[in-house]
C-alpha cells in the first residue's frame, strides 16, 4: 500500500477543503450547521490574520484530496507553552483503512513537537465508536474530568449586550 501524500493546503484548494468539510458534516449528521463558504474559509485560513491551517491527504499525485485535518494553536497558561487543537479530521469513507488518518495524526504530532506544544487536543462525538477506537489505538486518553461548554446564538448575543439569556 502506497503511503498517502500529505501537504499543507493552499488557497487554490478551497473547493476541496469545503467539499471535505461538507463530507464530515454529512458523516456527523450536522450538514445543517455547515454554512461556511469558500470566502469564509479563505479568510479563516489564508487571510491577513490566518487562524487555522489545513493538511490535505491524497492517494496519488495530481488527484483530488481524500482526507483533511484542520487545526489551530491554543495556549496552556499552566505550562507556558502552546497546544495544537485539531478542529476537524476527515477521510472519505472509500479511503478509510488505508493509513490516511494515521498519517494525518503523525503529521500533526510532528507539527506539535516542532512547535513545542504541550498536547494535541480534539473532540469526538460520543456515538462515533470507530473514531474513538482509532484514537485509543493512538494512545489518546479520554478527558473525563472536563466538560465541554459552548455559548452561541441568542445566549452569546445577550451576554455581549450585558444581559443574561435566562
Amino acid at each position: 500500500m502506497t503511503p498517502p501524500l500529505l501537504r499543507s493546503a493552499v488557497e487554490a484548494d478551497l473547493p476541496d477543503i469545503r467539499r471535505l468539510i461538507l463530507g464530515l458534516a454529512d458523516y456527523e449528521k450536522l450538514r445543517h450547521k455547515a454554512v461556511a463558504t469558500e470566502a469564509d474559509l479563505s479568510s479563516l485560513m489564508f487571510g491577513p490574520r490566518a487562524l487555522a491551517h489545513a493538511i490535505l491527504a491524497q492517494r496519488e499525485p495530481a488527484t483530488r484530496p481524500v482526507g483533511i485535518a484542520i487545526y489551530y494553536f491554543t495556549i496552556s497558561t499552566f505550562a507556558g507553552r502552546p497546544g495544537l487543537f485539531l478542529e476537524d479530521i476527515f477521510v472519505e469513507p472509500a479511503h478509510r483503512g488505508a493509513g490516511i488518518g494515521l498519517a494525518l495524526f503523525r503529521r500533526l504530532a510532528r507539527i506539535a513537537v516542532a512547535e513545542n506544544c504541550v498536547s494535541v487536543d480534539w473532540r469526538v462525538l460520543d456515538w462515533n465508536q470507530p473514531a474513538i477506537d482509532f484514537y485509543e489505538r493512538l494512545g489518546a486518553t479520554r478527558m473525563t474530568e472536563w466538560h465541554v461548554r459552548q455559548l452561541q446564538g441568542d445566549a452569546l448575543a445577550a451576554l455581549a449586550e450585558g444581559s443574561s439569556h435566562g
